[in-house]
């Protein structure tokens, strides 16, 4: 496991999840158990690698309606975004 540190949330991922009837704490929930969600094996290796070493880790899943939500914890693992990729 590692560190969340402050979650936050964008309005516009809070309005995907919200519009799909979908929690963002699901969403975070996965990100802390390290699901692969839609990323790929080389992506899912470099999250474990940056568990280990305090990097950024990326999570990407689909809400209901197939929209892609991000879920970053930041290099030192103190904040945690939900977010949509238009809002990177």
């Amino acid at each position: 496991m590692f560190n969340l540190g402050q979650i936050v949330a964008t309005p516009a991922a809070l309005q995907v999840l919200e519009k799909n009837g979908q929690a963002a704490s699901d969403f975070i929930e996965r990100h802390h158990n390290r699901e692969q969600g839609e990323l790929g094996d080389e992506d899912h290796q470099a999250n474990d690698e940056s568990v280990k070493g305090k990097g950024q880790i990326l999570s990407v899943f689909k809400a209901k309606d197939e929209t892609k939500v991000w879920v970053i914890t930041d290099p030192g693992h103190e904040v945690t975004t939900v977010l949509l990729p238009s809002d990177y």
